[in-house]
């Protein structure tokens, strides 16, 4: 199974419009693009980019919570 990535666009519409920080989640930047395009029909892209997939060690998870908390409640 091939992994999905995310691709930001900025788009121009038929209409003269500027649109930024459009996400689509696709196989490929083709596929993102052709995406783009079926929602937005006769649309310029003016800029498209690879967003970097977070990885799990940027959040928070579950256990550095409890233990955060438990070290709360330790007596200093």
């Amino acid at each position: 199974m091939s992994e999905m990535t995310k691709y930001g666009f900025r788009i121009r519409t038929r209409g003269g419009m500027t649109v930024d920080n459009l996400v689509v989640q696709a196989r490929s930047r083709e596929d993102a693009e052709t995406r783009i395009r079926q929602i937005y029909q006769h649309c310029e892209i003016l800029e498209c980019s690879e967003i970097a997939a977070s990885t799990r060690g940027e959040g928070v998870d579950l256990e550095s919570m409890i233990s955060l908390i438990s070290r709360q409640d330790e007596p200093r």
